[in-house]
């Protein structure tokens, strides 16, 4: 969970996007990404594809499972 929150932190800071900016870009709360970056939760397997799909890298990627 810690190198999911750190990746999308990460990317999102990469693409200057703001928490609010991200949340309105993929069409959920800005509490939500909150508490992703902050390693509180994880989204939904749909969730996680439409991020992947945003910034252009695999699931795996965000999830740790590749660099």
């Amino acid at each position: 969970m810690e190198i999911f929150a750190e990746r999308l932190k990460e990317l999102r800071i990469e693409k200057k996007l703001t928490m609010t900016e991200l949340a309105d870009k993929i069409r959920c709360s800005t509490m939500a990404v909150s508490r992703w970056e902050r390693g509180l939760q994880t989204p939904n397997i749909e969730v996680l594809v439409t991020i992947a799909k945003f910034f252009n890298v695999s699931t795996d990627y965000l999830c740790g499972l590749e660099d």
